[in-house]
């Protein structure tokens, strides 16, 4: 019996500003940019919505839009500048619990975590309440929520964390897995955004469940070899394993833009967030790397890959920013043509060639973890 949890903490970056500052408890919170309340207010700021509170997604906020937009939807939120090294460390103290609960464990973001915890349950009810003690330890300790989604494999785990949140814990058994995921639109896979969405509702596939009876091959004539994965996904199969890092080729972090967009502030400011989240996991891990690569697909689908490889192992943020925000610049510069009309839609980064350093090297270069006791 296989049993896999997708661990999402809720709204994290404005969670944990409203656990540090109990007086915003209720209200709509947004964080993103690097000033609050004036900086908005005299509309010196530009940049995107990082998170934000449910209260504020009750106005229509999201996150990747503008601040500027945000603040029309909702002038009386409480806009937050974002911290980063706090989340970071509270980010390690939640991995450091999730961590220590899995037979293995693959953090995929920031705020959210795949788990394997086949060996530790033997049915369904007990994976069930095993997740219920991993949310109490979480908010017995950090005093935050999150939703999780325990299912045989991890595309269903990664659906079901969203089911029924904040605070979820929606359970999906093997043997209920296509009954699950039949009535739900298919935008709820991870991974189909807006365009691929729209090509599968010309050809009539509104749910996740036409999907699974769709025709293989015109399904591969339209999207691709991603047709076909998505054929099996909707048909409950997804073998893909629950990776630690030490055991990856390489760790990249990925981000889809709500709408395409040719901003190069944006574009900068999304790679410098996806290279924090990046750095977070090496440092969890205790790896160094030495290629760092970037990842841009355009409105079209069309993808630009562009990787830098160093001289020597690295482990420090700056570095990693510095490399994928050149090879970004490098590849707005070069496009030519029809390349500078269009848009782009999705941006990546990435690192590769790895080496796990043991606990003295960890020592050496600052990544040993600081005792979740200490937050």
């Amino acid at each position: 019996m296989r049993v896999i949890l997708h661990v999402d903490m809720d709204s994290f970056f404005s969670a944990i500003e409203v656990r540090e500052h109990p007086e915003l408890k209720g209200l709509p919170v947004v964080v993103g940019g690097n000033v609050g309340d004036a900086g908005i207010e005299s509309g010196k700021i530009r940049g995107v919505v990082s998170t934000c509170s449910y209260e504020a997604r009750k106005y229509g906020i999201h996150s990747a839009m503008a601040l500027s937009r945000a603040y029309k939807l909702c002038p009386d939120a409480k806009f937050l500048p974002v911290n980063m090294q706090l989340y970071r460390r509270v980010s390690a103290a939640i991995m450091a619990i999730l961590r220590a609960q899995a037979d293995k464990m693959e953090q995929v973001s920031i705020d959210e975590a795949f788990l394997d915890i086949s060996s530790r349950v033997r049915d369904w009810t007990e994976a069930r309440a095993y997740a219920e003690r991993i949310k109490a330890e979480i908010w017995a300790k950090e005093r935050l929520t999150c939703s999780i989604g325990v299912a045989p494999n991890k595309t269903i785990a990664k659906i079901a964390s969203d089911f029924e949140k904040p605070d979820g814990l929606t359970v999906v058994e093997d043997c209920n897995a296509k009954e699950f995921l039949a009535p739900l639109p298919v935008k709820c896979i991870p991974g189909v955004g807006p365009k691929t969405e729209n090509i599968l509702k010309q050809m009539g596939i509104l749910k996740i469940g036409q999907l699974a009876s769709a025709d293989v091959q015109s399904l591969v004539a339209r999207l691709g070899k991603y047709g076909e994965r998505l054929h099996l996904i909707a048909n409950g199969i997804d073998d893909s394993d629950v990776e630690p890092a030490y055991e990856r080729k390489s760790v990249s972090r990925e981000r889809t833009f709500t709408e395409d967009t040719d901003d190069m502030t944006m574009l900068e400011e999304r790679v410098e967030e996806l290279a924090y989240e990046l750095h977070k996991a090496l440092k969890t891990e205790g790896l160094v790397f030495r290629t760092v690569g970037i990842k841009v697909k355009y409105e079209d689908f069309t993808v630009i890959t562009r990787a830098k490889t160093l001289g020597a192992f690295h482990s420090d943020l700056e570095t990693l920013k510095r490399i994928a925000k050149e090879l970004m610049m490098g590849v707005n510069a070069k496009r030519e043509g029809k390349e500078k009309r269009k848009k782009i839609r999705l941006v990546g980064v990435r690192v590769s060639n790895l080496s796990l350093l043991d606990y003295r090297q960890r020592r050496l270069v600052g990544l040993t973890l600081t005792p979740p006791s200490a937050y």
